[in-house]
Order: C-alpha cells, then sequence, then structure tokens
C-alpha cells in the first residue's frame, strides 16, 4: 500500500472511529435492532425460509452492534459461525449457539468463542458472509479495523474460486461518495453494505 493511499484510510478510520466512540448506549441499541431486522431480510433473500449457514462476526465496543442479528439468524434456524484469529493473520470459524463460551484471542484484542475450529474449507457451506468495516465507498471499496485478517480472508476466498454473498455492517454516516477511499490491487470490493437503514448495494460484485 502507498503511504499515500495508508494515510488516506488511516484518517478516514480514526474519523469514523471518533464519532462511534461519541454515540449513546441508545443509539447503538437502536442501531442493533435495525440491523438485525435488515440483515435477516438480507438473509432471506439469499436462502429463502431454508436453514443455512451464514458467517458473521461480533460487534463489539463503539462497533454497529451485531448480536441481535446473530441472535435473529440462529432463531430462524440458520447456522452461525464466528471468526477466531489465528497466526498469520488467518482465521479459522466456530460455530455459535446462545449458550457459547467465550475466551480472549491469543492474537488479537478481541473475545473468541470455545469451541472446534474449522478451516478455510468450511466457507464452501457459507451462504452469506457477514463482515466488519469503519468505512465504504459507494465504489465498493472497504476500510476494515485494521488487522488485516479480513483482507487475508476475502483474497483467499478469491483463490479458492469461492465467490460468497457478503456484506460489511456499518452506521450510516460511514457509506461514503464513490471513491472516496483509495483502493488497492489486493483488495476486494464490496457488493452490499448493511445499515441501520437498509441494505445499500455498491458497485462490488454482486
Amino acid at each position: 500500500m502507498s503511504d499515500r493511499n495508508k494515510a488516506v484510510k488511516e484518517g478516514i478510520r480514526a474519523r469514523h472511529r471518533e464519532h462511534r466512540a461519541a454515540a449513546e448506549p441508545g443509539e447503538r441499541d437502536a442501531a442493533g435492532a435495525a440491523l438485525a431486522a435488515h440483515g435477516a431480510a438480507w438473509a432471506e433473500q439469499l436462502t429463502g425460509t431454508t436453514p443455512s449457514t451464514f458467517a458473521a462476526y461480533l460487534g463489539v465496543g463503539s462497533e454497529p452492534p451485531t448480536l441481535p442479528l446473530i441472535r435473529e439468524l440462529h432463531r430462524r434456524g440458520h447456522t452461525i459461525l464466528l471468526p477466531v484469529c489465528e497466526a498469520g493473520r488467518r482465521l479459522s470459524w466456530t460455530a455459535w449457539t446462545p449458550a457459547s463460551v467465550f475466551a480472549r484471542s491469543r492474537f488479537a484484542p478481541v473475545m473468541e468463542p470455545a469451541g472446534p475450529r474449522l478451516g478455510l474449507a468450511v466457507m464452501a457451506s457459507v451462504a452469506g458472509l457477514l463482515i466488519p468495516a469503519t468505512a465504504l465507498d459507494l465504489s465498493g471499496n472497504r476500510i476494515g479495523q485494521g488487522g488485516g485478517y479480513y483482507d487475508v480472508l476475502l483474497g483467499s476466498l478469491a483463490s479458492e474460486g469461492l465467490d460468497i454473498p457478503l456484506a460489511a455492517v456499518v452506521y450510516d454516516a460511514e457509506v461514503l461518495p464513490a471513491g472516496s477511499i483509495p483502493a488497492e490491487s489486493f483488495d476486494r470490493k464490496v457488493a452490499v453494505a448493511l445499515t441501520p437503514s437498509g441494505l445499500v448495494p455498491l458497485s462490488g460484485p454482486s
């Protein structure tokens, strides 16, 4: 990544993290409920009423709350996979249930579900993938959390020829005009932003 592009991305990430930190708890609660409704509708578009597997992540702190959506998908009979950070910025996956126990990650400042870990091959069974972001633009470009885990994952999925529908979860104000986020050759575009106001189609792959 060029120094200029890195600086632009870091500036956008820092601004949006500051805005997130200033949100009131009630705003986050309302956002979580809205994300659950719109995310469940997205899942229904993909699978109808057929129980399927979705890979998600647990939004914590000032991130958009995803636990209400995870619970709603589970209530509808879907299997939920949550990520576990591994060495080399790789992710493995563990099935989530309301009884899941969480433990501190060895590799990142996050809590992760305990349980048997599944490798990249499990992604072939996934109907939809929900990923974190701190901002998106209408061109489909994404700024992640800065750890690089999802950049590696998306690159691995492309290398394996796995074209999984994906949506990045952000607040409404974090969907920026087209071309706002510089893109590198290794970046993977996102097709849909999941926001509290609804699904926003981007110019990424379908």
